[in-house]
């Protein structure tokens, strides 16, 4: 127990990466992660999920109750959602790689019988889980990342990051020693919560279009 929690107390996932491989081997090493104090209270890691060949990398905060669940991103009413959004905007979401900035369901819970309330990582968790999504874009190459929330602008461009700001734009950035292009929107989640949720998805639907349009 002595190496796990000095594992966590260093707040990094670079020593569990596997030296060589692709995505499975990443999938497979990931699922032992001990990089941080959030896989303690998760039920399983939950890695990116799609083709290695990806043209389009969507990026999301992190999983949720469903996702934490089955194992596998965007799996619940945010997944559905983002999917139906896609095929709107042009975009077969059986050709997107999809994945999430911390791969481990951070959550609180009052009693243990009571639903699950998501809780949004902090800066430091998401640096501790930033080399498994360094590992997926360099295996995956994506021409195009599609950044899903705040979260995940902040763990790919930093902590002055604000969605409301370049949402529906195409940005040109180094990430992860890579350069990349970026359309950043609002997570579905989000969508989901709004007051006005048709006006909310129509938003959506426009930012990826904006991606579609960069991917053609």
């Amino acid at each position: 127990m002595v190496g796990t929690s000095a594992s966590e107390d260093a707040y990094t996932a670079e020593p569990f990466l596997p030296g060589r491989g692709g995505l499975t081997a990443l999938r497979r090493a990931a699922a032992d992660c001990r990089g941080c104090p959030l896989h303690r209270d998760a039920t399983q890691t939950v890695f990116g999920d799609g083709d290695a060949d990806a043209r389009v990398m969507l990026v999301g905060e992190q999983p949720g109750d469903q996702e934490d669940r089955q194992g596998k991103p965007f799996v619940g009413p945010a997944g559905k959602l983002l999917d139906r959004a896609l095929e709107e905007a042009g975009i077969d979401p059986s050709d997107a790689y999809v994945t999430n900035a911390v791969k481990h369901f951070k959550f609180t819970q009052a009693e243990p019988r009571k639903r699950r309330i998501h809780k949004a990582p902090n800066l430091r968790e998401m640096t501790a889980c930033g080399p498994w999504l360094a590992a997926e874009l360099a295996v995956v190459e994506p021409e195009l990342i599609v950044v899903l929330g705040a979260t995940a602008g902040k763990a790919l461009l930093g902590s002055s990051f604000r969605v409301t700001q370049v949402r529906g734009t195409v940005l040109e950035e180094e990430i992860h020693g890579r350069p990349e292009r970026l359309v950043p929107t609002v997570h579905p989640s989000s969508v989901l919560r709004s007051d006005d949720r048709e006006a909310a998805y129509r938003g959506l639907v426009s930012d990826l279009k904006v991606a579609a349009d960069a991917l053609s």
